[in-house]
């Protein structure tokens, strides 16, 4: 079979024999670099109808094996992203990243363990010792109930290793660089960004999303997530992988968000300035942020986005 031939029957078997969701679609990996591929998941929350699938899984194929970004968030959903590999690969995974804590990421390390047992998988130090200390129990509860049962018999599975700033880490052939807390913190305390070297791919966890908004929690920083992204985009890479959402380079899977987060933040600080409450900001932001209507979950967030902005700015003066 030459190689022509060889790329249309992977093609074409990936198209035919992807993994379908009822009423949303089908999923498989799509192809971003010369070895790297990502599946673009839902834009919703977990819940039945998704069966509690909603992040970008991603894979690298090394020379000696496969490599995994934030396999999913049960069990369930880690087994499908395996057959989806193995769709495309015959090599083993012997190595996965976790992007940060929250589970609809990483609560397939389950399936990955259970198949390749002596797999590494890397996380930040504060990720894995939350993930163990509670976190990862309370998304293993907050899945099932999500689904309505669909992800029971999840386990939380923990990463095995720690990484540092700037860690260069070999695996399958391939090289990654960790970025961990290089602007303190961000969408939590704990994320990494991974960075394929020879595939110049950022792979950002929920420090970036196109399409869709999510929660700034107890433990994020809005102020961080900003520097987070500037940061992303001055290492001038050629590919950029959201935590949710469609992937691109910097100008379509970056700014999109940076720029919502700077209008959220110039609003804050106007409002604060002038003694307004988040209610009152928020028909100013909006007036600002008609692009963004059409994301998911901005009716829900915008206002609550505001008011984070609004305590970190009051914060930040005291």
């Amino acid at each position: 079979m030459n190689k022509l031939t060889l790329l249309f029957t992977l093609a074409f078997s990936s198209i035919t024999h992807a993994w379908t969701i009822d009423g949303l679609g089908d999923y498989q990996f799509d192809q971003l670099s010369a070895n790297s591929y990502i599946m673009h998941g839902p834009l919703g929350e977990p819940n039945v109808a998704n069966q509690g699938f909603m992040n970008n899984p991603g894979m690298i194929i090394g020379a000696d094996g496969v490599i995994v970004i934030d396999p999913g968030g049960t069990y369930q959903i880690g087994l499908e992203v395996i057959k989806e590999i193995k769709k495309i690969t015959d090599k083993p995974i012997v190595a996965a990243f976790n992007t940060h804590v929250h589970g609809d990421h990483w609560l397939g390390n389950q399936a990955i363990l259970e198949q390749y047992p002596n797999a590494k998988i890397y996380a930040h130090p504060a990720m894995i010792a939350q993930a163990k200390d509670g976190e990862g129990d309370l998304w293993v509860g907050v899945m099932d109930r999500s689904t309505e049962g669909l992800s029971k018999g999840t386990i939380a599975t923990y990463p095995t290793d720690a990484t540092t700033n700037q860690q260069i880490i070999q695996a399958g052939g391939e090289t990654f660089k960790i970025h961990n807390d290089v602007t303190g913190v961000a969408h939590t305390d704990n994320d990494i960004m991974i960075e394929h070297v020879g595939g110049k791919t950022l792979f950002l966890g929920d420090n970036d999303l196109v399409d869709r908004f999510g929660r700034f929690d107890g433990t994020s920083d809005m102020h961080g997530n900003i520097k987070a992204l500037e940061y992303a985009i001055n290492l001038g890479l050629t590919h950029y992988v959201p935590g949710h959402g469609p992937s691109g380079d910097a100008d379509a899977a970056v700014m999109p968000f940076l720029e919502y987060l700077k209008i959220i933040k110039e609003e804050a600080t106007k409002g604060y300035e002038e003694d307004l409450a988040d209610y009152e900001i928020k028909p100013f932001a909006d007036k600002r942020l008609a692009e963004y209507r059409d994301w998911h979950g901005y009716d829900a967030q915008l206002g609550k986005h505001i008011g984070k902005m609004l305590l970190e700015i009051e914060a930040l003066d005291l």
